[in-house]
């Protein structure tokens, strides 16, 4: 009987021992240390992060982002420094036949070295660095980064050009732009290892890629192509399934590879398939793919695709006018409405996943469809692009280069071609993806600021022939070979606005407001066909101000907060613009408050003025949605996460069934500009009351609005009534929307002072212990997710503009900065994870009267 069992003992080991184990990647994020080279003085680092992150940590620069602190932390990337980790790897992990070394981002000159000996040099913070170590790694081993000031490199590249590029030795240094200092963003220039870092071992195979290609899409069928990169050590017969886990269908292929690395092919269907739409059209529907790369039905590798199934076109034709540029979705042409959006985090690497989450979750509240990833920032994380799959949000990606003239050298321009096909690759599976553009402004900034002054024709065509071979050439070519179904745009904008094309042809950036001092209502006399930037400046709310300047109150022109405004001109702009339209304010809080308002009224002006404008305009992105750092500036949400006025009037304005007007000769046109795919059909009410609540005149009428449509339905002529417009407002209804119509500006309305009467609701079990402020009540409400929901009933005698809530607690109102009408009540919702009832402070636009 011993004998019996020592064999089988024998057959059982060897057939574990010969069993193909899966793939193994070893994170290495735990244990770094870092250190100035010139000064070794190592210390605890944090990786993914950053020099500056660390030293923030560590109490050795104060925060950049508090006071006047951003000019002490300058030196810190005049230094070089230097990265320091061991690991160990497994006797089992060692025996692999191939192990690769990745580093995902690299900020941005560092030489790696493996156990003394130098395995790597990067020149990229937009690329992720691989290197195979199968013949130098061992059972213990040490890894050191050692990081270059750009500020040398950057010189030393300059010198070589008998010219100077525009604008400044950033062009030569391929990390984020916007930390070289933008008119809304700090000078900060990170150092470090800023994404992941891990070993890879395997034995027989890997895939380096998966791409899943939608080729063609009928009402009951979807035709796939997986596209696949798989790497061998030798000669190998490899199967890949694909399983549709919506579905549970699996469809399974074998090949016979090569040593090396090979492409391969699996085309599959989904019958009757779901479409991913964007969330105001319809359900952003994602196929749950999974993907498996085996060897002798032994499984190497197991992937989890979302695969959302769409078409998406830019479409770009000659007509009467000039052409046109708007998007398809599916086949439908789509208004996109939006903003610009920039990194949200500067000094830390580390993906906030919560803050993330809220961004796109605001973006989405807002109506919003469309975000551009502005050029001077950075290719997002994957998280973020996931976040914008699932919640039907499209993006417009700019390639990483911005307000400049680039070298082009054969080796700058190979750097950029291989981050461009990295990038492309990575970001191509997510359906969100819109559309490629080449740079922010380079074109413009060539030919209208002033850039080739100095320079002598053979200069001038040099810069240019290294502008055509990036642009209209490397990476064009990149996205047609790569993500050939997305189209590829040279430059935001196609013409500055000092070319006569500028208004009919391609997307626009209109600066003319702000820049050159033209009136909001410039916004209404000169639409594009495409707005994909336009903005205004305004303070952040007075939590981010105290902030940032450690104060308990806020003080007009704080000197600790001066620097946080980086537009040279910028608080002499807003305080002209502010006089005429809004009262000006002596008090901060007030200021800063008629601020938001101020430039609400201008960027709400130009959406609806594009929107109107519909088919001819088809899109309308502000600048820009988000803050990289506690700052005045033309973001409609502040670096702590507040909506300002123009977030939640920008809702209303992105809503999918718009009422708009536009007054001309006496005549108010009022328009209903209808987003959905279906005819709506409904009553349209007019009240004209005047402040305390008397109606002046009303009419209601049957109209109809054609699906995806801008009309005038109606035009009230305006000379037969008998109003003060001073003193008067018009309501408008369609359905479920409403539009208030104001005939002078802000500053001239003849507002009265008035006390509101405040009601709160809670839940009923939470209300017997609760405090409330005497003018308000305990009724009922429901708990939201983790949150707990007040509603907030408000009513007053008399018109109040702008009503601006403010709460004790944290939270978030689902309106701001909205208009009562007299004697009519108004219910807005409170949510916050406080079990107790806020206390509110108010403000309105009647107080600043005199």
């Amino acid at each position: 009987m011993g004998k019996h069992y020592y064999t089988f003992f024998i057959i059982i080991f060897t057939f574990l021992s010969c069993e193909e184990k899966p793939n193994k990647i070893l994170l290495l994020h735990e244990d770094w240390q870092f250190s100035e080279v010139e000064k070794i003085k190592w210390q605890p680092a944090d990786v993914p992060g950053t020099v500056q992150a660390d030293l923030l940590r560590l109490g050795e620069i104060p925060d950049p982002f508090l006071k006047n602190n951003e000019d002490s932390i300058q030196w810190v990337s005049s230094k070089n420094w230097q990265y320091k980790k061991q690991f160990s790897v497994s006797e089992e992990i060692l025996k692999r036949a191939k192990h690769f070394l990745k580093f995902e981002g690299l900020d941005t000159y560092a030489e790696v070295f493996l156990n003394d000996s130098l395995i790597l040099s990067a020149n990229n913070a937009f690329r992720s660095w691989e290197v195979d170590v199968s013949d130098a790694l061992k059972a213990k081993n040490k890894l050191l980064v050692d990081f270059k000031s750009p500020d040398s490199i950057e010189k030393a590249e300059a010198k070589k050009l008998n010219y100077k590029l525009p604008e400044g030795n950033r062009v030569f240094t391929r990390k984020p732009q916007y930390q070289y200092g933008w008119d809304w963003a700090p000078t900060i220039k990170t150092m470090g290892i800023w994404r992941n870092v891990s070993l890879e071992s395997y034995d027989i195979a890997r895939l380096k890629d998966v791409f899943l290609q939608t080729k063609s899409i009928s009402d009951s069928l979807a035709e796939i192509v997986a596209k696949f990169e798989i790497e061998t050590v030798k000669a190998e017969e490899i199967t890949l399934q694909i399983t549709n886990k919506n579905t549970s269908e699996t469809f399974v292929s074998n090949f016979k590879t090569k040593s090396g690395q090979s492409e391969y092919e699996i085309p599959f269907s989904i019958k009757n398939p779901k479409l991913w739409w964007t969330h105001n059209l319809g359900d952003s529907f994602l196929y749950d793919i999974e993907i498996e790369l085996l060897h002798n039905k032994n499984v190497l590798e197991t992937y989890s695709k979302n695969l959302g199934i769409r078409t998406i076109e830019l479409v770009t034709e000659k007509d009467s006018i000039g052409e046109s540029f708007y998007f398809k979705l599916n086949g439908k042409p789509v208004y996109m409405k939006g903003a610009n959006y920039v990194p949200q985090q500067m000094l830390d690497a580390k993906i906030d996943r919560e803050k993330y989450t809220q961004l796109i979750g605001d973006a989405v509240s807002a109506n919003m469809n469309m975000l551009r990833i502005w050029g001077g920032g950075i290719y997002e994380d994957d998280y973020f692009y996931n976040l914008c799959d699932e919640k039907g949000i499209l993006i417009w990606q700019d390639f990483m280069f911005a307000c400049a003239m680039y070298p082009g050298d054969a080796e700058f321009l190979e750097n950029a071609k291989q981050e461009a096909i990295e990038n492309v690759k990575r970001l191509r599976n997510h359906p969100s993806i819109a559309l490629w553009c080449g740079n922010n402004e380079n074109n413009e900034g060539w030919h209208r600021w002033g850039w080739q002054e100095g320079k002598t024709e053979a200069q001038k065509q040099e810069i240019w022939d290294s502008y055509y071979a990036l642009f209209n050439h490397i990476l064009p070519r990149v996205v047609d070979s790569l993500s050939p179904k997305i189209s590829y745009w040279e430059s935001s904008p196609k013409f500055g606005r000092g070319d006569k094309r500028y208004q009919f042809q391609g997307d626009a950036h209109d600066w003319w407001v702000w820049h050159d001092g033209y009136p909001f209502e410039h916004f209404e006399k000169k639409v594009p066909r495409f707005m994909s930037e336009f903005g205004f400046q305004s303070f952040p709310s007075p939590e981010t101000v105290k902030y940032a300047t450690g104060r308990d109150s806020v003080f007009k022109n704080d000197p600790l907060f001066a620097n946080h405004q980086k537009h040279v001109r910028g608080f002499k702009i807003i305080e002209e613009y502010m006089a005429r339209d809004f009262p000006v304010p002596q008090n901060a809080e007030d200021y800063m408050y008629v601020s938001q308002l101020l430039q609400a009224r201008g960027i709400t002006m130009g959406i609806h003025a594009h929107r109107r404008a519909k088919p001819y305009n088809m899109g309308t992105l502000y600048w820009q949605l988000n803050d990289c750092w506690p700052a005045i500036s033309w973001s409609s949400i502040d670096y702590l996460g507040n909506w300002k006025a123009l977030h939640y009037k920008a809702k209303k304005a992105f809503e999918n069934v718009l009422i708009s007007t536009e007054e001309k000769k006496d005549t108010l046109n009022i328009f209903v500009v209808n987003d959905s795919f279906k005819t709506i059909k409904d009553s349209l009410v007019l009240k004209l009351l005047n402040f305390d609540g008397e109606v002046i005149h009303k009419k209601q009428l049957a109209i109809e609005s054609p699906e995806n449509s801008s009309k005038i339905v109606y035009s009230l002529p305006l000379e037969t009534l008998k109003f003060d417009r001073d003193f008067s407002v018009l309501k408008i209804n369609f359905g479920k929307s409403e539009y208030l119509n104001y005939f002078v500006k802000p500053k001239d309305l003849k507002l009265k002072k008035a006390e509101i009467e405040i009601e709160v609701c809670c839940s009923v079990e939470r209300s017997r212990d609760l405090s409330f402020q005497s003018n308000s009540k305990v009724l009922d409400c429901a708990r939201t997710d983790n949150n707990l929901c007040f509603s907030v009933t408000l009513v007053s005698k008399t018109l109040q503009k702008n009503v601006f809530l403010e709460a004790d607690e944290k939270g978030k109102f689902d309106d701001n900065f909205f208009d009562l009408l007299p004697n009519e009540p108004k219910t807005i919702l409170f949510s916050t994870e406080s079990k107790t009832p806020p206390k509110l402070k108010l403000k309105t636009l009647n107080q600043l009267f005199p």
